[in-house]
């Protein structure tokens, strides 16, 4: 029994880059048929940036297109447009991730597409929403941050560094992609009660604004009382109007921080995430695990509230205890008091851990070729009764043929669309002859 989620949902891809191609490699995991639209000749922008061999695709665009059908398609010379017209007629899901207008001067706009096909489902990703004052702006990862709250709430809270910091985490980018998929998912549903297909429109924006929705929490607090208790400028530093950047406390009423471990001095990922719960039983525990047992008659530190008030001597004594330990025996000492604690683990340590390879947190795609086998992240989530598999991403242009021989298109039809242009690059002129 195939118990794939999606199977029978055709999907057609007009995306690139990140944002869109992470919603629709998505889509191809759980089951559906996923066509990615692609410039004949060119393919996406990912295909050759970031290249470790000019002769293979990069790593940025195998992670973000396995599974996927490559039709070679100009959209915009006469023949293409018809082509996607067909594409469009037969699918159950639309994806574009272009600038704003963009999609409405190719023709393909969402009410264009709707009359094309009533029950087809229209997913767009855009930098902001069209309320914003922005909603013109060229949106990438970063731009995304910045409006969102994320950088100017990440980072160092004082010295040089002092500055609006971006993320690691692709906030704007996966990070929309994931939430386009779940307005995609919705809207199927919907389709279901009431046979007709809608708009689902994502901005960058929104995405990652929901992730700082803690962020807004404290811009609450802060105009209330004009203070936030869980900061490290807290009580000891004037807070501005607006949530400053907080290093790396752990952001809600519990005291976390990032420790120093044995090697940091040249490894510089020795480093442990420790926390400080606030019930008093919790703390006790905590007390033992560390020998710190004169806290808990301590009154600058044994309750939650004196903890914050003096969470500059708590860290200094923590970071005492830490320094000749590396960052795995840390966690053997603290865990089995139940003290909330973890390594920093790097790139590499999370990709050489054997464990992860278990079917959806990593895993391992052969591309065949040059390329051989590479590593992406998988699925997120596991479904009891579905497990995706993993297969390699498409050549530019692999399934061109096949596509549209599904659609009906005769193997003559097929070579003149080669040969004018539509699914493979017109030959350049000759060059004059030399005089």
């Amino acid at each position: 029994m195939n118990t794939a989620p999606l199977q029978g949902i055709k999907v057609v891809d007009f995306t690139s880059v990140q944002s869109g191609p992470s919603c629709t490699q998505m889509l191809a995991w759980l089951g559906a048929e996923v066509i990615k639209i692609e410039r004949p000749g060119v393919g996406d922008a990912t295909r050759k940036e970031l290249q470790f061999n000019p002769d293979c695709p990069s790593y940025y665009f195998l992670q973000l297109n396995s599974d996927k059908k490559s039709l070679a398609l100009d959209a915009a010379t006469p023949d293409g447009k018809a082509i996607l017209t067909k594409l469009i007629q037969g699918a159950d899901i639309f994806v574009e991730n272009l600038h704003p207008g963009a999609m409405d001067k190719l023709g393909f706009s969402w009410e264009e597409v709707h009359k094309l096909n009533p029950r087809c489902i229209y997913g767009t990703i855009k930098g902001f929403p069209l309320s914003s004052r922005f909603k013109d702006l060229k949106a990438y990862e970063p731009i995304a941050q910045v409006t969102a709250c994320a950088a100017t709430t990440t980072g160092w809270y004082e010295g040089e560094y002092n500055i609006p910091t971006q993320s690691g985490a692709a906030l704007g980018d996966s990070n929309t992609g994931m939430h386009l998929l779940i307005g995609l998912l919705a809207a199927l549903q919907q389709r279901e009660r009431t046979g007709e297909g809608c708009f689902v429109y994502q901005s960058m924006h929104n995405a990652c604004l929901n992730l700082c929705r803690i962020k807004t929490r404290d811009q609450l607090t802060l105009n209330k009382i004009g203070y936030l208790t869980q900061y490290p400028q807290y009580p000891n530093q004037k807070f501005p109007d607006y949530v400053p950047r907080s290093g790396n406390t752990e952001g809600s009423g519990v005291l976390g921080w990032t420790y120093k471990c044995k090697g940091w001095e040249t490894d510089d990922n020795a480093y442990a995430y420790i926390i400080f719960q606030r019930g008093a039983k919790d703390f006790e525990k905590a007390c033992q695990a560390f020998g710190f047992e004169d806290w808990l008659t301590n009154p600058d530190f044994n309750t939650a509230d004196a903890r914050d008030r003096n969470k500059a001597a708590l860290i200094k004594r923590v970071q005492e205890w830490t320094i000749d330990k590396d960052k795995y025996e840390i966690v053997k000492l603290l865990a089995p008091y139940g003290v909330p604690c973890a390594p920093v683990l790097s790139t590499r340590e999370t990709m050489e851990d054997e464990s992860l390879y278990d079917g959806n947190t990593l895993v391992r795609i052969n591309q065949g070729g040059e390329v051989g086998e590479f590593v992406t992240v998988g699925c997120p989530f596991t479904l009891s009764n579905y497990q995706p598999t993993y297969g390699p991403c498409p050549t530019l242009g692999g399934n061109t043929d096949e596509v549209l021989s599904g659609l009906g298109y005769t193997a003559e039809q097929i070579a003149t669309f080669k040969a004018n242009g539509t699914t493979a690059p017109m030959p350049k002129p000759d060059a004059p002859a030399a005089k």
